[in-house]
């Protein structure tokens, strides 16, 4: 009896050694990634179109204009674009225990924030967070709103403990919001994940991937983005395959040659790099000098200087300043193949001339992807969205604070314009301690990997074995 207690206490503390501690060498973290998810626009409905340009235009206003500009693990998570408002979102999980919620995931912000279950009628039908179901939730009773163009959301700021692509971080601070205006409420969206730097933080907390990047907690402290095409796809359903957010490492199988880094501008705030010419077809614009770039997936267009918008135009016979809601915005003959390039003090990165059509206005006329920026003096020059973004493979790095770009590969491209299975929201097995400030990661359920575990185990089965003949 003894000795089958004692073989049965040993396996059970090798089984479990690497489940409960940090990873050793010998131990392979599972790679982790989150799925993206795309909603997308309808170009049947124009007018709604033209509203939801209006309100990029006006947000971006509000969100730029004025503002004092050892291996650990690996994650992803992949992305849906939503036909509707032409963003892409992914999955969180959080309290506990855990349950799943889709945000948008913006590279232009730094808050992480959902929708409260006393939100009520004004949050519309999207999944609510109910602070009462979760036991690891601790309100801090600090108030927060944020403007944005076209409406607000408010509410107080509270810790949870926070789940994305398979990490976890205790006490994550997030804004719990009981006030939402209209422009916000697009089911299934619950929230917003900011991924820009804890700077720009209006509930003043440590954004969810800055705390995984300083703490160690991944095998590189960056995370990249490869985000799918499907403006010029006819019959694309509301919701698609909108590509992958890796986390702590970069997926080779998306790109292809080296990435292309750039040193963000100043302090990092958003992902802020020096943009240095800008050609459309085949002619340089003049970009006003000295210019930078925010690099927002939180964007669906681009956003420039008035002159430099008017250029690009210029260089599109049958092109036409839009009014009204429009105004800011040009259409151009449909007919009409676009050559845009980027350059920012390295290789010349195109875009498809299918991502710089926004939307068709008519049966012969299109909306522009590029637009005229509103921001005022003190923003930046120039928001590169995801007409832009959709075109390369995407690198935001902790440090040096920088972004990076790559070619796409065959693989990635290969992925636009497919009607793939929409990804099912994720909860992750990895653990991630960041309060104490030593970051260690688990796998969840983890078996021994180690050759001395693997070793012991067959020993171990074999005693127990004999013991039982004996």
């Amino acid at each position: 009896m003894f000795a089958s207690v004692s073989l049965t206490t040993l396996l059970f503390l090798l089984l479990t050694q690497d489940a409960s501690g940090a990873p050793t060498t010998s131990t392979a973290v599972v790679g982790r990634s989150m799925p993206i998810r795309r909603l997308n626009p309808s170009s049947q409905n124009f007018t709604l179109v033209t509203q939801q340009a209006k309100d990029q235009r006006d947000v971006l206003a509000v969100k730029y204009g004025g503002q004092s500009l050892q291996q650990r693990g690996t994650g992803y998570n992949l992305c849906v674009k939503s036909f509707m408002s032409q963003v892409y979102y992914g999955t969180i999980a959080i309290g506990t225990p855990p349950v799943s919620y889709d945000v948008i995931l913006d590279t232009g912000s730094s808050d992480l924030w959902l929708t409260s279950s006393t939100c009520g009628a004004g949050c519309g039908t999207s999944p609510t967070y109910d602070p009462a179901k979760s036991s690891t939730f601790q309100n801090l009773s600090t108030p927060f709103e944020i403007q944005y163009g076209s409406g607000a959301v408010a509410g107080y700021v509270a810790e949870e403990t926070v789940q994305m692509a398979g990490f976890s971080v205790a006490k994550q601070g997030f804004g719990v919001v009981n006030t939402l205006s209209s422009a916000f409420n697009t089911n299934p969206v619950s929230g917003i994940m900011g991924l820009a730097w804890s700077t720009l933080s209006s509930t003043q907390q440590t954004p969810f991937w800055q705390t995984l990047a300083s703490g160690g907690s991944w095998d590189s402290a960056l995370f990249g983005v490869q985000l799918t095409r499907y403006g010029n796809v006819s019959g694309a359903a509301q919701n698609e395959p909108g590509g992958v957010i890796d986390m702590g490492y970069t997926n080779s199988s998306l790109y292809t040659g080296s990435i292309e880094y750039h040193n963000l501008v100043g302090t990092p705030q958003y992902w802020e790099i020096s943009m240095n010419t800008l050609t459309v077809q085949g002619k340089s614009i003049d970009i006003a000098g000295i210019s930078t770039a925010i690099i927002d997936t939180g964007t669906t267009n681009i956003a420039g200087p008035a002159s430099a918008i008017a250029s690009i135009y210029a260089q599109i016979p049958g092109s036409q300043a839009g009014t009204g809601q429009l105004e800011g915005y040009y259409t151009y003959p449909c007919s009409t193949t676009v050559n845009v390039q980027f350059n920012f003090g390295g290789n010349n990165w195109s875009m498809s001339s299918a991502d710089f059509t926004h939307s068709q206005a008519s049966t012969t006329e299109c909306l522009g992807a590029f637009f005229v920026s509103s921001i005022g003096q003190g923003g930046p020059s120039w928001i590169i969205g995801d007409a832009f973004l959709k075109n390369v493979y995407s690198v935001f790095k902790y440090s040096p604070a920088s972004v990076g770009f790559a070619a796409l590969s065959e693989t990635a491209i290969a992925q636009d314009g497919i009607k793939g299975a929409v990804p099912s929201p994720t909860i992750g097995a990895v653990t991630v301690a960041t309060n104490t400030g030593a970051a260690s990661s688990t796998v969840s359920g983890a078996v021994p990997s180690g050759p001395l575990s693997i070793l012991l185990c067959f020993w171990l089965a074999s005693a127990s074995i004999a013991f039982l003949s004996w």
